[in-house]
């Protein structure tokens, strides 16, 4: 039986888009320009974080650290453990960004980072994460293959070309994260609400020449909407070679006025060094023609083309298919589990979901001495940070995570099964505060897991 024309065109068209993404050759300088991006501005941050005193303020002082499910073996070191590792990291970001011992600098790089991110779940960003899975995908591409010290001291490493995926992954994770930040914003709170901005945005008021302004309802609303359709159309805009450009500029317009309303770190320096890897390898090439000559290196001769060809194809294949599988699936588990997201934050991590919610609130813990019936009230400083008690006050598993940890305090202390409780008042998105925590429940009788935490009070919209 003759196979129709139309099936027959559109299988072709596949097959194109097939070859296009994974097999065509590209040019490894895109690839190039994206390993000095990436390494500059780890060097940055890391160098910025340790100026900023928060590896003693977030590692070293606290008593109590707040893993994340599953990672309760992942411990701090001590203050020698904790700034030798950030000297690695800062090592290995100018080994990566200037292509020396290469593919051990991003292992180290990746694996050092991630066990910074999860020591303690109180300093979640979605920006470490990000940096946390292009650290991951950049051990898997052979970044060091063109303008790298790795190809200065052995020649024979160098390359000219890649084929397509090798380059296109870093696309798609872009595309994805800008894409779910987007699909994130189309809620209620977001679109009709103006919230978070509309309580943000004034906090700006006292800025020249248009400080004013931000203090307008209409300008929260302009916001929510252009933040919105920009995360939503973003990566598919810069994919387009005709609409790369303006793209482009609106990422940097884009990220520029973030970083001067909202104190959010580097994220956006981030995302406007990282997103150039959607730039034609022309461009890319020009961006190394430039460093050459900040450099003083003399051009190089056009070389005879070499492709890339990964040791182990099949290996890699498949644990991309995983990364990028969970990285489609993970933004909706929030699905899985009743009551308003924002309200219970199951399935909020890992998702994307950047600056969706004003969360504030505050949380009261009793110990009960079931043998004798006596009551006391805990003084959290006592256990926690300023910092960590602020976080922990309006995050579920938190709360539960610090209960335990009481449970296990006052067991020392010589009362068996202790009853502890939590009073929590909560306000989000300007709603006024609220009971948070079924008071009556014995925390230290509820076990962390993936399952929805029937005592946490259900978010009621007519609640005031």
């Amino acid at each position: 039986m003759a196979i129709p024309t139309e099936i027959n065109a559109m299988f072709h068209i596949l097959k194109q888009g097939f070859n296009s993404f994974f097999k065509t050759d590209k040019h490894i300088a895109s690839l190039a320009v994206l390993r000095i991006a990436f390494g500059g501005v780890m060097f940055v941050s890391v160098i910025r974080f340790l100026l900023k005193g928060w590896v003693k303020a977030f590692y070293i002082t606290p008593k109590f650290h707040f893993n994340f499910y599953g990672f309760d073996w992942v411990k701090p070191m001590d203050a020698l453990g904790m700034y030798t590792l950030f000297a690695v990291l800062i090592t290995a970001s100018i080994l990566i960004t200037i292509g020396l011992f290469y593919r051990v600098a991003a292992i180290t790089f990746f694996l050092g980072f991630t066990y910074v991110e999860l020591l303690d779940k109180t300093t979640y960003l979605n920006h470490y994460y990000l940096i946390s899975i292009m650290a991951f995908l950049m051990i898997w591409v052979p970044a060091n293959r063109y303008f790298s010290v790795d190809v200065l001291l052995r020649p024979r490493l160098a390359v000219t070309h890649v084929p397509a995926w090798v380059i296109n992954i870093f696309k798609l994770q872009l595309l994805l994260v800008y894409f779910f930040a987007g699909v994130s914003k189309l809620t209620y709170d977001w679109l009709l609400a103006a919230m978070p901005l509309k309580i943000w945005l004034p906090a700006s008021s006292h800025l020249p020449v248009i400080g004013g302004l931000l203090t307008q309802l209409w300008v929260a609303y302009v916001f929510s909407w252009f933040g919105a359709l920009f995360d939503l159309v973003i990566g598919f805009l810069l994919l387009i070679p005709k609409t790369r450009k303006p793209a482009y500029v609106l990422v940097v317009i884009f990220h520029v006025v973030t970083a001067c309303f909202f104190k959010i770190g580097m994220f956006p320096y981030i995302m406007i060094l990282i997103t150039v890897i959607f730039f034609s390898e022309k461009t890319h090439l020009k961006i190394i023609g430039f460093v050459k000559r900040l450099l003083f290196i003399s051009p190089d001769h056009q070389p005879q083309k070499t492709t890339y060809q990964p040791a182990a194809p099949h290996l890699v294949f498949w644990i991309l298919l995983v990364h990028f599988s969970l990285q489609l699936l993970l933004p909706f588990r929030y699905l899985l589990y009743p009551g308003k997201l924002y309200w219970t934050e199951e399935g909020y991590r890992f998702s994307w979901r950047v600056m969706l919610m004003e969360k504030g609130g505050s949380a009261f813990f009793h110990v009960k001495d079931p043998a004798t019936g006596k009551r006391t009230e805990i003084i959290n400083a006592q256990y926690l940070t300023n910092f960590q008690e602020t976080q922990m006050a309006t995050q579920p598993d938190m709360i539960l995570q610090y209960a335990h940890f009481l449970a296990q305090q006052y067991q020392k202390k010589g009362i068996k099964n202790p009853i502890i409780t939590a009073e929590s008042y909560v306000t989000l998105n300007g709603s006024g505060s609220r009971l948070y925590i079924d008071t009556t429940v014995n925390l230290a009788n509820e076990q962390e897991s993936f399952s929805h935490k029937k005592w946490i009070i259900p978010f009621n919209e007519k609640q005031q």
